[in-house]
């Protein structure tokens, strides 16, 4: 059975017949050609396919797009600006955050929401943000380390200084 659903993704408006078994995960990558968005292990356990679905991190494999109709969605795509990198994905290439990069996005998804939720996270706040994206390359302290430096960088622009 085919639905119509009305997403918006990364501030677009996007429209999509579905089947009422269809995965977000899938309806981004295949429909909406957004395939930064990555399907590991498909059952909620590794955090490759996060997004922010209304703010909140959400692996997109559990989330049928029938059931999402009217929702915001965020992806890695829409981090950045023009073909640039935002602050977060800057501070994680220059912190060596990266390695293979298939967690990549799911990370920086998670860490938005983060720095979304507090000014200065606690090295604790960003462990337990990104505890549910597995990364097997870099060791989770490089990610730390860009996560709290954005986060300060962001304070600092706040403050104007």
């Amino acid at each position: 059975m085919k639905i119509t659903v009305r997403l918006q993704i990364n501030g677009a408006e996007a429209r999509f017949e579905v089947d009422s078994t269809e995965r977000l995960v899938d309806t981004l990558r295949e429909k909406a050609g957004l395939t930064g968005t990555k399907v590991g292990c498909g059952i909620g356990e590794c955090g490759a396919c996060s997004v922010l679905l209304d703010g909140k991190v959400v692996s997109a494999c559990l989330v049928l797009t029938a059931q999402v109709d009217g929702a915001k969605v965020a992806t890695v795509e829409g981090l950045g600006k023009a073909g640039e990198l935002s602050d977060l994905q800057g501070a994680f290439v220059r912190e060596g955050a990266i390695q293979c990069g298939y967690c990549t996005p799911g990370m920086l998804m998670a860490a938005e929401a983060i720095l979304a939720r507090y000014r200065r996270p606690t090295t604790e706040q960003i462990r337990k943000g990104i505890s549910g994206n597995l990364c097997r390359c870099t060791g989770y302290a490089k990610i730390v380390s860009a996560i709290r430096k954005t986060a300060g960088r962001r304070a600092i622009q706040r403050s104007g200084r």
